[in-house]
């Protein structure tokens, strides 16, 4: 894995997802070079559906990024990419798959149909939130399935609800059920699925754990779902930029998530 791939990687985290950039630098040093790539690959793939306004050419470039998932899941030589090339070192067949399931769940992006229903909501946020989850994890060490799809949805829904307003001004229909009850129910769901995650701590090593770093500001942005449902549509759920410092380091030297 050379260092100028895993600088790409970090640059293009640091730019797209700078919440999950910092929670890799609070990780240990031996899980940055394994983070990295998996969250530089869930970027490329976040944004690819909107950089442009043709769905054809949404649609291939996704299928790019499925192509070279399988090229890692049965083992061929994997295609020259800054990305791509270090995914191929620390991903395995199996969480190859995972991560093209998240694909697939990405391609709702592409379109402006609401989810179906709310077990099509429920589904695309487990298979974006958890299934990263899921593939960061078991790339640092033993993870039990369960426990990361269920921590993985609650970041997913975190990070869902505060970008509700910005998704409705992009004409979007981002919830099956928008109004303050049913948003309610959604925040104490997705607390439940948390506190679930973290009973079973256990079922998983020291190393995978440091991929659940992600989720530290998932409580609080759950709990203030759950008590004000308005402040989604207001755009203010989130931490103070000094509550997310002292939290994340805190997390950091505890190693609780």
């Amino acid at each position: 894995m050379s260092q100028q791939d895993l600088n790409a990687c970090a640059e293009l985290v640091q730019r797209g997802d700078p919440d999950r950039f910092a929670a890799v630098l609070a990780a240990k040093p031996s899980a940055r070079d394994v983070l990295l790539p998996i969250y530089a690959f869930n970027v490329e793939v976040a944004r690819a559906p909107w950089v442009t306004q043709e769905a054809m050419i949404a649609e291939m470039r996704l299928q790019w990024w499925r192509d070279a998932l399988d090229e890692i899941r049965e083992g061929k030589p994997v295609r020259r990419h800054e990305v791509v090339s270090p995914l191929a070192e620390v991903l395995s067949a199996e969480d190859a798959e995972v991560l093209d399931r998240l694909i697939e769940a990405r391609r709702w992006d592409i379109y402006k149909d609401p989810f179906a229903n709310l077990a099509h909501q429920t589904r695309y946020l487990q298979d974006t939130g958890g299934g990263l989850l899921l593939a960061a994890a078991r790339s640092l060490g033993s993870c039990e399935e369960g426990i990361a799809l269920d921590a993985g949805y609650a970041l997913a829904l975190a990070n869902w609800l505060q970008a509700i307003p910005a998704l409705e001004a992009q004409k979007r229909v981002p919830l099956v059920d928008g109004r303050p009850a049913s948003i309610r129910m959604l925040a104490e769901d997705g607390l439940a699925r948390l506190s679930s995650a973290r009973a079973k701590r256990e079922l998983m090593s020291r190393e995978a754990g440091q991929a659940f770093l992600s989720c530290w500001q998932v409580e609080t942005v759950l709990a203030q779902a759950a008590a004000e449902p308005e402040r989604v549509a207001q755009g203010a759920l989130g931490m103070s930029e000094f509550g997310k410092r002292v939290g994340l380091l805190w997390r950091g030297f505890s190693g609780r998530w």
